[in-house]
């Protein structure tokens, strides 16, 4: 099964529902990548990456029916939190809190166009990811308004963060420049030019 097929079965069956409203209910992911960033140190951005290129393909249905079990499912969640507790933080307990409160709006009484003074039930189907939902049914009814901005806010990058990207930059822009001058020869490409067009380039 594809990563997030259970998200477009839901919105596929849900364009079937006469007056149904779709919501996207998650943090955006920018949000997330940067916060989740943000929280890990470079040893540990490079065990992440290393990580990521060992991992398996797609999940199969057995191994989701697995999750499905609360034992095995707990177990998993404490693994990620005891290897790499800043991203457990970002990616579960700060999205547990989010999916919670976006689930707690869609579910307000609404107010009828007919009755403004009666406020009419609201039908809610959340469709989240199966690691979400102990942290959804412990944080029902308990997020406030103001749990919601902290865990919206970028934090700055760190001077490490700075200094590998200049690095990166600059390195990009002196590779540029050398391939330029090894595979043109300098007096076709005026020396003013091709290091504009290379430094436009990059930045």
């Amino acid at each position: 099964m594809a990563p997030g097929g259970e998200f477009r079965r839901a919105y596929t069956e849900a364009q079937q529902v006469p007056g149904c409203v779709f919501h996207l209910g998650d943090r955006p992911i920018h949000v997330t990548l940067q916060r989740a960033l943000a929280k890990l140190s470079l040893w540990q951005k490079i065990r992440i990456a290393w990580h990521m290129l060992r991992a398996k393909g797609p999940i199969s249905k057995e191994e989701v029916e697995r999750c499905k079990q609360k034992d095995l499912l707990e177990e998993m969640l404490a693994e990620m939190t005891g290897e790499f507790p800043e991203l457990s933080q970002v990616f579960v307990t700060e999205r547990d809190i989010y999916l919670t409160y976006s689930l707690q709006m869609a579910a307000r009484p609404q107010l009828s166009p007919r009755s403004p003074d009666v406020a009419t039930p609201t039908i809610v189907v959340g469709v989240v990811g199966i690691g979400h939902v102990p942290g959804i049914k412990e944080r029902w009814g308990k997020v406030k308004d103001e749990d919601i901005p902290p865990i919206l806010h970028i934090p700055d990058p760190s001077l490490t963060s700075k200094i590998i990207r200049q690095t990166i930059r600059w390195s990009v822009v002196g590779l540029g420049l050398y391939g330029v001058y090894k595979v043109f020869p300098r007096s076709l490409v005026p020396r003013k030019m091709w290091f504009t067009s290379i430094f436009n380039s990059v930045f």
